[in-house]
């Protein structure tokens, strides 16, 4: 019998495997920088103290982990209805987008607790807005959603830097940026959050969105286990022809899921736009987009799988930088091929141990 075809326990396939293969991706990166002539253990010493020893650490960690959430949750929205949707980061452009222009608009007028309910709508509209034509495309013209996602990227980069340099911009500044939001039109930090762990947040810009994306996590859990669209989501991931012939509407189902998909990637943008710089600016989202992909993979797109997977890119982008400053022959490249052998490991190569843990797992049953 194939290995592919025997049922492993949970706890071995959510969690003794990916921990096997996080584990030699760190292997396979500590002989990486044992041969640029650095010690391996303490690279890792300082990654885990620049990224988790303080308290401002723990606050940027956490901060760009919730970029992560939302876009994790993005990917893995998509591809459990069979859709690999690679265009998270344009989604979260137009979603900074829809942010921007609620918080101009209300800031003036509403305290920051009035204007996020209509900001987390606006960027989910604009994000949703985003993912609508590819998803129409593949639902009534079989276009490939990879593809038809993946240009919208650059569409939708081009689309905000026009509007940054010719309509957003503050009149007589070089910048291409919109004004600063007011305090009606900004994400609180959570430093009270901080507090109850005896830790200051410092400069991090650790943000209520944080919150949202725990919300939505939750949420997005509930979507594909608990209702019946989640089940005609799931099912047409597992099988387009089974689900079709059950009845469950191909088109409808697929446009859904990508909205929904669309709508949970502009959000992202309230933790940038809204919660760190207060305003709009040119190339925001980071690449947080395409690290989504990456989280969704680790996280088994399980909502509980991604938000621990997301943390740990917070790690290594806060402890990667923190450890490139103070072992310089580890560059930030170094801090890269680091995060790429997660992703291979992670990703790719998700199952590499499993017949190994299939004939040790039937053979402590036959025990």
């Amino acid at each position: 019998m194939s290995t592919a075809s025997v049922p492993l326990p949970n706890w071995i396939t959510y969690g003794l495997m990916p921990l096997l293969n996080l584990l030699v991706a760190f292997f396979i990166s500590g002989l990486v920088v044992w041969w640029i002539g650095e010690d391996p253990i303490a690279a890792l010493k300082l990654l885990i103290e620049g990224s988790l020893g303080r308290g401002d650490a723990i606050g940027f960690t956490l901060f760009y982990a919730t970029s992560f959430i939302f876009t994790g949750l993005s990917v893995a929205v998509a591809f459990h209805a069979g859709l690999f949707n690679i265009g998270s980061e344009g989604q979260a452009y137009l979603g900074g987008l829809g942010a921007a222009l609620v918080a101009l608009a209300l800031d003036h007028y509403v305290p920051w607790y009035v204007t996020m309910p209509f900001a987390v709508i606006g960027a989910a509209l604009f994000g949703a807005a985003w993912a609508f034509i590819p998803a129409w495309l593949q639902a009534k013209r079989g276009s490939h959603i990879v593809i038809t996602t993946i240009m919208f990227n650059f569409i939708g980069a081009a689309l905000m830097v026009y509007l940054l340099v010719n309509v957003l911009i503050v009149p007589g500044k070089m910048a291409p940026e919109t004004r600063t939001f007011l305090p009606g039109g900004q994400l609180p930090k959570l430093d009270w959050l901080m507090a109850w762990f005896g830790l200051k947040l410092g400069p991090a810009p650790f943000n209520v969105s944080f919150l949202i994306a725990l919300v939505m996590a939750f949420l997005v859990w509930v979507l594909i286990w608990r209702t019946k669209l989640g089940y005609e989501m799931r099912t047409l991931g597992i099988s387009p022809s089974a689900a079709v012939y059950a009845g469950i509407p191909y088109g409808r189902t697929v446009i859904i899921a990508m909205l929904i998909s669309g709508g949970l990637a502009g959000m992202m943008a309230l933790n940038p736009v809204m919660g760190a710089s207060a305003r709009l600016q040119v190339e925001f989202v980071g690449g947080a987009g395409f690290v989504g992909i990456a989280v969704s993979l680790m996280g088994r797109s399980h909502p509980l799988g991604i938000v621990l997977a997301a943390l740990l890119f917070g790690i290594l982008y806060q402890g990667g930088a923190d450890l490139s400053f103070e072992m310089p022959n580890i560059t930030r490249e170094m801090i890269v091929v680091i995060q790429g052998l997660v992703i291979l490991f992670a990703g790719a190569l998700e199952y590499m141990f499993r017949p190994a843990m299939v004939h040790l797992y039937q053979r402590l049953r036959r025990a």
